[in-house]
């Protein structure tokens, strides 16, 4: 009996960067990531650091796993060892817990997911027969961490087989345990055997690629079940269910009014272009505070410097603080008076900038005009 042994290279792991991991991102499984444990990465980001628990109760195994990451000889003769020693990797209640815990949110995030109604007409209930499936993958997942694999032909095999106890246990907690149960004990004695040779070494962008499909796939079950069971509440109290309040949003006359917005947009910047768009943004969104100050002093935008000068006095005086016996009233007299005078000042310093557009704005018609002659 061999194992492949690989000596250290430039791509050595740290103890100190894995527990740095393990400490600031170990409960959506950064360490194992960092470790090239990419299930074991992937059932912690799934279930939150195995529900918590299994987070904490790795602060003192982080060193073995960077030994085994690194292939330290000490650790892969020690190995090699316990292969000779055992024909299969012995029972592990940690490793058959997490087996039945990661079967079991799995499979109830697959059965859960599942329209209870018709959705678009159509009725999707038949895709219960999935759940099995997704249970049997979440042990088969667990029980491929590490140094140990097994196929997932039995696994899969007990978990359709023992299924059908649903239609004579109606209790959900029974014959989903059960189901799970079966499914892990199959593994752990059929499947199970030594992993001999270390896996292939990915690129860390196709390790993150893969990773992120299966995220999507975890994802979509979330979605599934929020849209289908999830619900809302109302200002009154009441719930609602969160697919007919999508409905309600998607045909409410605000996003109807959004909609045509953006569509307006779309449209616009397809003959003008949308750098044009983007120079309406800013003015829009009124960067120098011009079109709130023409509005203090109850003016057009396109007011000369005089008029602007006029109603600044003609506001001063009519709102100066002086004016207000009541204490009560002082204060809101003094904060428009220093309203009016920032508005002031604001439009003061924007004058020569409002020179330049007039005059952009008188020369475009002669040239125009020019055009057509």
């Amino acid at each position: 009996m061999t194992a492949k042994v690989v000596h250290p290279s430039s791509g050595r792991k740290s103890v100190v960067w894995a527990y740095v991991f393990w400490l600031f991102g170990g409960i959506l499984g950064l360490h194992h990531f960092y470790l090239r444990r990419d299930r074991h990465a992937f059932i912690w980001w799934s279930t939150l650091g195995g529900f918590g628990v299994g987070w904490l109760g790795e602060v003192f195994r982080i060193p073995r796993y960077v030994r085994d990451a690194n292939e330290d000889p000490q650790y892969i003769q020690e190995l090699i060892n316990r292969m000779r020693q055992y024909k299969k990797p012995p029972f592990s209640m940690n490793r058959f817990t997490g087996m039945l815990m990661v079967g079991y949110s799995w499979g109830q995030m697959m059965m859960l997911a599942i329209p209870p109604d018709e959705f678009w007409g159509l009725n999707l209930r038949y895709l219960n027969c999935l759940v099995p499936v997704v249970a049997a993958l979440g042990v088969w997942t667990v029980g491929n961490i590490g140094r140990e694999q097994g196929n997932l032909k039995w696994p899969l095999l007990a978990a359709l087989a023992t299924y059908p106890i649903r239609y004579y246990i109606y209790d959900e907690t029974v014959w989903f345990t059960t189901m799970v149960v079966a499914s892990a004990l199959a593994f752990d004695t059929f499947s199970k055997e030594w992993r001999r040779t270390p896996p292939k070494k990915s690129h860390v962008l196709k390790r993150a690629a893969v990773l992120g499909v299966c995220a999507c796939l975890y994802l979509s079950l979330w979605c599934g079940y929020l849209y289908f069971h999830g619900t809302i509440t109302d200002s009154e109290g009441d719930e609602v269910p969160i697919y007919e309040a999508m409905h309600h949003f998607f045909t409410s006359p605000w996003w109807l009014d959004v909609k045509q917005c953006l569509l307006d947009t779309y449209q616009y910047a397809q003959h003008h272009g949308w750098y044009e768009v983007w120079k309406q943004i800013i003015d829009l969104s009124d960067p120098h505070g011009e079109q709130n100050a023409y509005k203090v002093l109850g003016l057009n935008v396109d007011a000369s410097q005089q008029e602007i000068t006029t109603a600044w006095r003609k506001l001063s005086r009519e709102n100066h603080p002086d004016k207000v016996k009541d204490e009560t009233l002082r204060r809101a007299a003094q904060e428009r008076f220093m309203e009016i005078q920032q508005a002031y000042e604001i439009l003061s310093n924007s004058k020569h900038r409002r020179n330049r557009r007039n005059k952009k704005d008188n020369t475009e018609p002669r040239k125009s005009e020019r055009s057509e002659m």
